[in-house]
């Protein structure tokens, strides 16, 4: 039983320790202001195959600089299906941040990065394709958060989703 206790008391210690770490979050897309994103578009419903939409569009010139929004470890890098070229960050308070439909990657799996820094530029990939040129943003909480939780299309998955436009708007 001893054993199992240190365990869990470490387990805690780390996650407290992450919960700690300041976000400064920070705009995304170089030069984009709130005339560039619609600020009603998370969780809007219908929104193609994802159903609703868990994140914020953030449109720019085809190329512009994509700045991590916080300091973080990234955990991928690369291209899937529907984001097209994509990085997810692991930022303070045990969130991820993704960034999808990219033109170009500038950072590696496995590399820390600091709030601000160039990660690539923005893009048309994935489901994006022929679209105008965007960033979709999106935060991911791995602390649940229950309460959040309401009747809307998937509105289960709300406690895993946070708003970015919440952080967007009260950045300078």
């Amino acid at each position: 039983m001893k054993k199992r206790y240190k365990f869990l008391l470490g387990l805690f210690t780390i996650w407290l320790l992450g919960m700690l770490i300041p976000q400064n979050l920070k705009m995304p897309v170089k030069g984009a202001s709130q005339a560039d994103y619609n600020s009603e578009s998370f969780w809007y419903y219908p929104w193609g195959k994802s159903v609703t939409h868990k994140g914020v569009d953030i449109f720019a010139k085809e190329g512009t600089e994509l700045q991590a929004a916080t300091s973080g470890l990234v955990l991928y890098s690369g291209e899937i299906r529907m984001g097209g070229k994509v990085i997810l960050i692991l930022g303070p308070k045990w969130r991820l941040h993704y960034y999808a439909h990219l033109a170009d990657i500038d950072e590696k799996l496995g590399a820390f990065i600091s709030g601000g820094k160039k990660i690539g530029t923005v893009g048309s990939t994935g489901n994006a394709a022929g679209k105008a040129p965007h960033l979709h943003y999106s935060i991911f909480t791995l602390t649940p958060y229950p309460w959040r939780i309401d009747n809307a299309p998937q509105g289960w998955r709300k406690m895993f989703y946070l708003n970015p436009i919440d952080y967007l708007s009260s950045t300078p």
